[in-house]
């Protein structure tokens, strides 16, 4: 960690860029108080990039609007309900925001939002000490009432008032504590876990979107696990998405040195790191992620003891990807990231009849075209699937995979795998058979759909010739 010196250089250099110090002045011109507040002055403590920066102040929404809109290339107000206003000043973003001292009512969904006059109130009311800390301007003195600067140095997350109340305020704040877990390297106090375990109950009246959002960030992180696990031993995950502890005690029979659940988590450090490697400085790829984390939910559902002892789960793949698409509609989850997970669920263990014998052409023209634009999504799903420990076992799948790949670039290479049609469109089959559009034009499309699939490219002479033969046999 940079030291507090450095910091407080680092924060001071900030407050006096142009873009900040207008504001500052206009802020103390029109007598009221201004401060940056929350994730930047942490991360300055941490050494980190200062990237988004938010803003406190005494002003309410309104006054706001009026100090900044002479300043702003550009302003908006959708979160004037909350008590923020947006701006663009010389090319920056900031976010403005009344000094607040928000609850839950304890019964409704939606915090209630009331606004404070004072910045140490404010900033006691929020989520952890680490985000506690301000800093006025333009007189640069730090403000920190709740230790935040010394639980940096510990490396240690903790709330500013009792936990119990910051929880019962906002519930969603148990999640938040799983996600700095994963973001920040730090860990959570007993008394946090404590109450997370003791209040867990509580997210039930949190809504969907708003524990997508912060599962969606912590998944986003370098490394989730140290959350996902904080998740489920204080009970929360139990709430929010129980088809993951319900793996803990599932006997993998594949791996047998590792439950399902810590099978699955180790999936999901592999992906990201293969996603890394593969795609270097591209976004986290959240679908991917996910999919990782939940391919092995449909395992309790059907496990079942064969004689001998063997454990089996048949048909896992099919009923996880319908307890994915479940849990990720009721999450508000969109459809189309919905619809990806439950697809790379349901194919993620068709490469492993890939081992047991060569693959014709046809075979794996099928897997590209079932994976379809998730193609690159499965290929590094279905690496990660492997964590045996027997080293020849292991190499013998990678291998098996990388000839795979390599049998889909070549095949790809030679017919544009990717984009696979018949070779006779439906208006061609039409004038070819007579038809009119119906049920009858679409089992001919299948039916040459198959044949390309099979054979290959075969030219529209031939595709016709196969295609009269077809139908006049029906």
């Amino acid at each position: 960690m940079e030291s507090a010196a450095a910091a407080l250089a680092q924060l001071g250099s900030l407050a006096a860029s142009s873009h900040v110090s207008r504001m500052a002045d206009a802020f103390a011109a029109a007598g009221e108080e201004l401060a940056l507040v929350g994730g930047s002055v942490r991360d300055a403590f941490l050494g980190a990039p200062l990237n988004d920066l938010d803003f406190t102040t005494t002003a309410d929404p309104d006054r706001i609007l009026a100090i900044v809109s002479p300043l702003a290339e550009a302003h908006w107000d959708v979160g004037r309900a909350f008590g923020t206003i947006g701006a663009v000043i010389e090319g920056h973003t900031v976010e403005i925001t009344t000094y607040r001292t928000d609850a839950y009512d304890g019964a409704t969904r939606k915090p209630m939002v009331e606004f404070g006059d004072t910045l140490e109130g404010d900033l006691v009311r929020r989520d952890f000490t680490v985000n506690a800390m301000a800093l006025r301007i333009p007189e640069l003195v730090l403000v920190d009432p709740s230790g935040g600067i010394e639980d940096i140095l510990a490396r240690r997350l903790d709330t500013p008032g009792a936990p119990e109340t910051s929880f019962g305020d906002d519930p969603l704040r148990m999640m938040r504590a799983a996600r700095f877990t994963s973001q920040l390297g730090f860990e959570v106090t007993d008394r946090v876990v404590d109450a997370m375990q003791g209040l867990a109950d509580r997210l039930s009246i949190v809504s969907g979107e708003r524990v997508r959002d912060e599962f969606s960030k912590l998944l986003c992180t370098p490394a989730p696990r140290a959350g996902l696990q904080l998740m489920v031993d204080s009970g929360i995950a139990q709430i929010v998405l129980p088809e993951l502890p319900a793996l803990r005690l599932q006997v993998d029979e594949h791996h047998h040195h590792k439950d399902v659940y810590e099978h699955s988590l180790t999936v999901l450090e592999q992906a990201i790191q293969l996603e890394r490697e593969r795609h270097p400085g591209e976004p986290p790829d959240l679908t991917l992620r996910i999919a990782a984390l939940l391919h092995d939910i449909g395992k309790p559902a059907t496990k079942r003891m064969e004689p001998g002892g063997v454990v089996t789960f048949h048909h896992h793949d099919v009923v996880g990807a319908k307890l994915a698409a479940k849990r990720m509609r009721e999450l508000r989850f969109d459809k189309d990231r919905t619809a990806g997970v439950a697809r790379l669920i349901e194919l993620h263990l068709r490469f492993f009849g890939y081992t047991e014998g060569a693959w014709t052409d046809s075979a794996v023209r099928r897997y590209v075209r079932d994976a379809g634009p998730l193609l690159e999504r499965l290929h590094i799903l279905t690496r990660a699937d492997v964590t045996t420990r027997n080293r020849r076992k292991s190499d013998r799948l990678s291998f098996a995979y990388d000839d795979l790949e390599d049998r889909i670039a070549a095949l790809g290479e030679e017919e544009e795998l990717a984009s696979i049609r018949p070779d006779l469109d439906g208006e061609q089959i039409m004038a070819i058979l007579g038809l009119s559009p119906g049920r009858e034009v679409g089992e001919a499309y299948r039916f040459l759909l198959e044949l390309r699939l099979s054979d290959g490219p075969l030219g529209e002479e031939e595709a016709e010739r196969r295609l009269r033969a077809w139908w006049a046999a029906r």
